[in-house]
């Protein structure tokens, strides 16, 4: 069976952005390779402006959120919703709920409407109360208003069914291997094997940059700390002023060459992994892809993917902890080798786009076949 698939909720693809939007990457075109009709919403601001990318039907719609701020998302999603309304699409992928749920009465009524439920959002320590208790509200209504639901991470599955008391499909994100053609491909000076500890992610307080970079600012390593990321939010400003006096710390800004990055993962000497809201983070994912040795923040979501095979720490004392032991010896070969095969069996792409067909496959038959029994078609 064909289907026609909308993928709405991210700012679009090709990825410049974030999580959804890599993920969104490689099941659009993973469908379309399996026979589907597949389109994916794009900010008309997005970088790409061709109405297709490898097969994949790429619609631009209007995004204030340049001009007016985070109430832009809201009227960018309303107005991908409604196009949405116009294609027929027999399923529509939402990926996220933050600022499509209110929205809910729009969904398309044709459609099977699946909710990617993302990372416990309203657990993030950047936003305000008032803008958690909302959180929970859109949670409230991406339940209410979706027909199917997807997990990225096992534990967003168990805390599904025990608050809303229903059954999630548990997908994670995906990575590749390293290869050895990306192995011999970067001769960066940068990336000189193991003489750096590496960090990369979003400046945002959740993400415990500033814990780890304490921690790294009062150890008496000799080694450089290189962080990836864009530093020009508020966050980002504090955590570069911060630690502005520290001359072994290197701010690198954002790389969207995957390529390098990867190297910079396969090269660092230790890869700190500090996200402790979401589901399974893709960075983390390359990481074990790129073989890289991780100290992760020891919380659920980190460990349900990387188990024994990682070291953890809570605070600085702990990440000054590690710089200062952590030596490269056979056991943590070990922990790099066990990553990988996680990678090649559980998280590789071709996995999680099958996974994601079939479960499509399977909410789209049987909502038709309830709907044919009670009348609805």
């Amino acid at each position: 069976m064909k289907l026609r698939i909308g993928i709405l909720g991210t700012r679009g693809i090709p990825n410049y952005y974030g999580g959804f939007e890599h993920i969104s990457e490689y099941v659009s075109e993973g469908l379309v390779k399996r026979g589907h009709s597949v389109t994916v919403y794009n900010s008309h601001n997005h970088p790409y402006s061709a109405s297709t990318w490898n097969g994949v039907t790429i619609k631009h719609c209007y995004d204030p959120e340049y001009r007016i701020g985070t109430a832009g998302q809201f009227i960018y999603d309303m107005n991908c919703l409604l196009d949405a309304r116009k294609q027929n699409f027999d399923v529509v992928l939402l990926m996220g709920y933050t600022s499509s749920s209110i929205w809910g009465k729009l969904y398309p009524k044709n459609s099977t409407i699946i909710t990617n439920m993302d990372g416990l959002e309203w657990k993030r320590s950047k936003y305000s109360k008032p803008v958690q208790q909302f959180l929970k509200y859109a949670e409230k209504l991406a339940v209410k208003y979706s027909d199917y639901y997807i997990s990225d991470s096992k534990v967003i599955r168990s805390y599904l069914a025990e608050k809303y008391a229903i059954n999630s499909q548990y997908i994670p994100y995906g990575a590749d291997v390293y290869t050895e053609a990306e192995r011999e491909q970067f001769t960066y000076t940068e990336a000189t094997k193991e003489d750096y500890f590496l960090l990369m992610a979003r400046m945002e307080p959740e993400n415990n940059i500033e814990a780890i970079l304490d921690g790294f600012n009062s150890s008496n390593s000799n080694r450089k700390f290189k962080v990836l990321g864009d530093t020009a939010n508020r966050y980002g400003k504090f955590i570069t002023h911060k630690f502005a006096n520290d001359s072994r710390i290197e701010f690198k800004g954002s790389i969207f060459d995957n390529n390098r990055v990867r190297a910079l993962q396969n090269n660092s000497y230790l890869y700190f992994h500090g996200h402790s809201v979401g589901g399974t983070n893709p960075s983390l994912l390359e990481a074990m892809a790129s073989e890289a040795l991780i100290a992760a923040h020891d919380n659920p979501f980190n460990k349900s993917v990387l188990s024994s095979d990682a070291f953890y720490f809570s605070n600085a004392e702990g990440v000054k902890n590690l710089v200062e032991n952590v030596q490269r010896k056979d056991i943590e070969k070990t922990m790099v080798r066990n990553n990988l095969q996680k990678i090649q069996y559980q998280f590789n792409w071709e996995k999680v786009v099958d996974e994601y067909e079939d479960f499509i496959l399977q909410c789209y038959g049987q909502l038709n076949h309830e709907r044919i029994i009670t009348g609805q078609r």
